[in-house]
């Protein structure tokens, strides 16, 4: 399986909507994925990038689940694209729909979520860490740190 991806880079959209993977992901991609993606619809309005090997685990596990999951099954294979191979760069060719889906234009922020890699609008990317970061003052405290 490829990952654990983390972290969070502001990249650039080019007017034939590529996107550039970091390197530090391209680095986390394992041989079974080769190279290859698949772009679907993320969870906040955003995108998400799944290495091929990733992609096949969690339709397999979306397939043996709850209702629930079959529903996000439905959502993910509707508004996904055809599997496509990463260029040597780490360009990616996002389809039009899912960029208006999540609202982007010129730049993105590219951020790893664990087994998937997601794509974002940057303000909204923003609205988002903000609603994170208060949540996160009302639940922990330092001893949670402990």
């Amino acid at each position: 399986m490829s990952g654990e991806f983390l972290g969070t880079f502001l990249n650039s959209v080019n007017k034939q909507k590529w996107v550039t993977i970091p390197a530090t992901f391209k680095k986390k991609f394992a041989p079974t994925a080769k190279q290859a993606v698949v772009v679907s619809i993320g969870p906040e309005a955003n995108i998400a990038i799944y290495p091929l090997d990733n992609w096949k685990q969690k339709i397999e596990d979306l397939k043996n689940g709850t209702e629930r999951d079959k529903k996000l099954l439905l959502n993910l294979r509707t508004f996904a694209s055809s599997e496509q191979k990463m260029e040597a760069n780490g360009r990616i060719k996002i389809s039009d729909e899912l960029i208006e889906i999540a609202n982007i234009n010129e730049k993105v922020i590219i951020k790893g979520e664990g087994n998937f890699i997601s794509v974002w609008n940057p303000e909204r990317y923003k609205e988002f860490r903000k609603l994170r970061m208060e949540e996160h003052m009302k639940t922990f405290n330092s001893l949670d740190y402990q």
